[in-house]
């Protein structure tokens, strides 16, 4: 039975109001590269890629490792304001250290 007033005017019954959930697209994720060179210490990656990127001392090793055979290795994957910190941070000790590590970012 009805009594005659409309539910969505304010009348008795509860209204129903539905909306639409807005979808937020993933951020862009790059990856913090570190390259190798002469001169930086392999003690030296090692340091940053725990102190800087949190990694284990094994990963620290092994990603160190990787960068001293192939040339340039990934040191992590993060948003993009993240990576460029993390690269700042990188050349900061680098040259606070005086060594010339260089550091980049490309798309993932």
């Amino acid at each position: 039975m009805s009594s005659g007033r409309d539910r969505r005017s304010g009348g008795t019954g509860t209204a129903v109001e539905s909306r639409t959930k807005a979808r937020l697209a993933k951020p862009r994720m790059y990856k913090v590269l570190l390259h190798n060179d002469d001169y930086t210490t392999m003690e030296f990656v090692i340091f940053v890629l725990q102190g800087i990127f949190h990694h284990s001392e094994s990963d620290a090793t092994r990603i160190m490792l990787h960068v001293h055979k192939n040339g340039v290795g990934v040191a992590g994957v993060y948003t993009r304001e993240i990576a460029e910190t993390r690269i700042a941070q990188v050349e900061a000790l680098a040259r606070e250290h005086e060594y010339p590590l260089r550091c980049s970012m490309d798309e993932a």
